[in-house]
This record gives structure tokens, sequence and C-alpha cells, in this order.
């Protein structure tokens, strides 16, 4: 991957800056939100789920908790569609503006992830990866990156297919890998501000779409 002096320092410098000055200004928001998950659905406020990392380290992403808290059978899907039974009224708006994510900027401050990378997945869907797109292993995942911008919609791309599994598996995560390959390869300053612009106006964007 790329040794250029932002890949090796300035990219953490940019995000730990980021990260700090989100948690200052966005704590009113952490606090309405953490909240509003207490009041409608109770505890826990926070969502934890194992990822894989750079370097194929795995760690706890933190989100806020969109689905209804009731005890896990250990058969559910690894997969969220659009229309899942389990995600609450208030885990659908969350979903949808990504608020659901905000939590990660502590994954961030501790250096699990970035602010733009590839998106972290669940054990089981890394080793599916072939030996050429454990390639993204090689860079922190991020909270927004290439393929999570171009595929914004992918509860409602799923949502169509009967089974989704085969279908992200066979078709979508490929597509999705095939993205952040090319970014872990040019990782630089103007893609990663160009990636944060593209990611707020795409939500943008689907905000307005929603309630057309």
């Amino acid at each position: 991957m790329t040794a250029s002096f932002y890949a090796r320092a300035g990219k953490r410098s940019f995000d730990v800056c980021c990260a700090l000055l989100g948690v200052v200004l966005l704590a009113p928001v952490f606090l309405f939100i953490a909240l509003l998950v207490l009041t409608t659905s109770g505890w826990p406020i926070i969502f934890r789920q194992e990822r894989v990392g750079r370097y194929g380290k795995a760690f706890f992403i933190c989100k806020f908790r969109t689905m209804a808290n009731v005890p896990s059978s250990g058969d559910e899907s690894l997969l969220t569609a659009s229309g899942d039974a389990r995600v609450t009224r208030l885990g659908r708006w969350l979903r949808r503006t990504k608020c659901d994510e905000l939590p990660q900027i502590w994954n961030v401050l501790r250096g699990d992830m970035s602010l733009v990378g590839p998106r972290p997945e669940v054990p089981y869907f890394t080793g599916k990866f072939t030996p050429r797109q454990r390639a993204v292993l090689e860079v922190r995942p991020g909270i927004t990156g290439p393929a999570a911008t171009h595929y914004i919609a992918e509860e409602q791309l799923l949502a169509s297919h009967p089974d989704k599994e085969l279908f992200y598996v066979n078709e979508l995560l490929p597509a999705k890998l095939e993205k952040d390959l090319r970014y872990a390869e040019h990782v630089s300053f103007n893609t990663d501000l160009k990636l944060i612009a593209n990611t707020f106006l795409r939500l943008l964007m689907k905000s307005r779409a929603s309630e057309s």
C-alpha cells in the first residue's frame, strides 16, 4: 500500500483532531439520541459487535442500538435489509440518517478505525475474502469510505433479493471490495476530504428522497 506521509502519519492525526472536535460539537446530539434510545426501547443504548480491523485484528464496533432488545436465538441474520422487523421505529430513522454510526468516533479515537476507509466486516464475511481482497485489511476501516458512499442504499438493495446472504457474498461484497481496494492503494488527503463531503451530500439527497 501507499507509503506517503499522509498515509503513514497525517491520516491518523487528521482522524484524532476531527474526532476530538466531533466529540465536543456533537455531545448534545449524543445525549439526545441516547435518551431517545433509552426511553423508547430501554437498555443497552450502545450496540457492540465484533468486526475485523487493520491487519486482521478484531475489535468491537460501537453504534447506537437500532434493533429491539430481545434475547438472541443465535441464528439471526448478520445482514439487515430494509423492512427488517428487528429494527425499531427510532432505529429506522437512525439507520436512514446514519446517526447510529456516531459512536464510532470512539473507535476512531481508540485507533480501531479511521474517518475514511473500507467498512469493517464481521469475521464470518472476512473469512470469505480471497487473498487479494484481504489487502483491504492493510488500512484502518472507516466510518465512511468509497464503497459505503456508493452503496449508501445497501439495505434497500438487500431487501430486493430473496437470498440476501447469497447475493451479498457473491455480488455485493466483491463489488464493494473492488472500490475499497482501489482506495487502499491510493490513500490521500484530497480523496478523504472528497469522500467525507460526498457522504454528507448523499445522505442529504437520501433524506430528501425519503421525505418526498
